[in-house]
């Protein structure tokens, strides 16, 4: 007598951001059965791209990490038997401007031409930078045999005990510091210069400063741009990154339905077993059984969309509740002539205008600029993106006219700082556009347009973190608020750890 197939599981991920796609992808190479929703008509979420007369921008993330052999990216492609999108290296993967100075500190890719650049901006401080290089390599090596981070149940543990070799001993001793620590360590605490540029950098990865960021996060932070590994510049645009993933998703059977809002996560004792879908063109909704559910949603986002009763998950929802409050970004797109752009403009800029105004309430800006034939922009043109942390409540407040004076402004001092570097003036922009929180909060469904993760505070980095797991059995979650700071790398790493999760669950 002839026996049926066995069932396959049935997965559904929340969200087609990267980390979403990955994890979708990754499932449906694995034989899972997978559906991917997500409310939003492109994939990609905060990598994704749009386009506006013959210029293409980058939404939010604008360069990436983990493409060289053996970085995340690089691995998940070869997995799924998909090409690498073609790159060239951000080198300098940075250039820094302080206030007042018109020589910017250049982060660069080459070991030793960093060293040498550090040492002449910030004399006296190879010690500090020393002590960052050992952390990073014992960090990295950790990191390359894939702990889990943090552990929830005894395989994780596991995981995170083969991991732990004794060259990751030497981190022991600073798993409790900060950067802000380290610098006092060294004598280095009144160094202003030095401080400002480790908080521009810092906050661009953990949304925090060098005083709270933990240093064994900042510690990769600070060096992943350098080689053999290095940030990637993709040609055409971010979308390329998610074009690839959705390939990959469908090549092995997995479906993609954009436009649709899970509005329920519905657990049943204990364990998801599915999730409510609204159908964005029709308004139907449809209940969708799952044997396990992915959520690429932030966590702030998670908490709303399952309301179990159990004790466990209401210290999970406290918890949550108690984080310290997240960034959003202003953002201002520039179509530009290109005669806007200085001779050598390095592709990533970032500019600090004023030592005693607020980090974030844009008065740093990080700048990302379009290369001659790389896709974003017409022959002779050029795209120019310009960000700044912000404070999401101030968004959200008053009526629909504070919010467009609000807007107005932000865009004029961002116009006024940028026209500082950039030839700006109304021959060489050919086209202006603005995003706040509200349109991150529109566009990409995060909660009230928070970005870039939870904070890397002592309190919530690593071992201290939002865990893939959640309370809720069957229920994972990936994105920046389990792997924050690292861009695309780190939601990629987030998803490949519950892909593992998952397998040794059904193993």
């Amino acid at each position: 007598m002839a026996t049926s197939p066995a069932k396959k599981t049935r997965v559904v991920v929340v969200g087609a951001g990267i980390g979403g796609l990955t994890a979708g992808a990754l499932l449906a190479k694995h034989g899972y059965e997978v559906v991917i929703y997500d409310q939003a008509i492109v994939p990609g979420g905060c990598a994704s791209t749009f386009k506006r007369r013959g210029f293409t921008f980058d939404v939010g993330a604008t360069q990436v990490a983990g493409l060289e052999p053996g970085g995340i990216h690089h691995r998940i492609f070869s997995e799924l038997g998909i090409d690498l999108p073609p790159t060239t290296y951000c080198d300098p993967a940075c250039a820094v401007f302080l206030p007042g100075e018109t020589e910017p500190i250049r982060v660069w890719r080459d070991r030793k031409k960093w060293q040498e650049e550090r040492q002449r901006q910030f004399p006296g401080s190879e010690p500090f930078w020393n002590l960052l290089n050992k952390l990073f390599t014992a960090s990295w090596q950790f990191q390359s045999r894939d702990p889990v981070l943090p552990p929830r149940n005894l395989w994780d543990c596991w995981q995170l005990l083969s991991a732990v070799r004794l060259d990751t001993l030497i981190t022991v001793p600073f798993t409790l510091m900060t950067v802000g620590d380290a610098l006092r360590l060294y004598g280095l605490g009144g160094d202003k210069r030095l401080k400002t540029f480790l908080d521009m950098q810092l906050k661009l990865y953990s949304q925090v400063d060098a005083d709270n960021t933990a240093l064994l996060y900042a510690a990769t932070a600070l060096a992943v741009s350098q080689a053999p590994q290095g940030l990637f510049h993709l040609e055409g645009s971010m979308q390329v990154l998610s074009d690839r993933l959705v390939a990959g998703l469908e090549k092995y059977g997995g479906k993609l339905y954009m436009r649709h809002t899970v509005e329920e996560i519905k657990s049943e004792n204990g364990k998801v077993t599915g999730v409510k879908v609204c159908n964005n063109k029709t308004g139907e909704t449809h209940i969708e059984a799952a044997d396990q559910v992915v959520a690429n949603v932030t966590v702030q986002n998670l908490v709303k969309l399952s309301q179990p009763n159990s004790s466990s998950w209401q210290r999970y929802h406290q918890r949550i509740n108690k984080l310290p409050e997240a960034s959003g970004a202003f953002v201002i797109y520039l179509g530009v002539t290109q005669e806007a752009i200085p001779l050598d403009c390095p592709p990533h800029l970032q500019f600090l205008y004023d030592y005693e105004g607020i980090i974030g309430e844009n008065n740093s800006l990080f700048v990302s600029v379009s290369k001659p034939d790389d896709g974003r922009a017409p022959t002779g043109k050029a795209t120019i993106i310009a960000s700044s942390f912000t404070n999401v409540g101030m968004w959200w407040k008053g009526t629909a006219e504070d919010y467009d004076i609000l807007k107005q402004q932000y865009t004029q001092e961002a116009i006024a700082k940028l026209g500082t570097y950039f030839n700006l003036n109304s021959d060489t922009i050919i086209h202006q556009e603005t995003a706040t929180p509200r349109t991150f909060a529109k566009y990409t469904a995060r909660e009230e347009g928070i970005v870039g993760g939870v904070g890397q505070r002592i309190s919530t980095f690593g071992p201290f973190g939002i865990a893939n797991r959640t309370p809720i059995k069957s229920l994972w979650l990936v994105g920046d608020s389990t792997h924050p700071g690292e861009g695309t790398a780190g939601v990629s790493y987030s998803a490949l750890t519950v892909v593992r999760q998952i397998e040794a669950q059904r193993g």
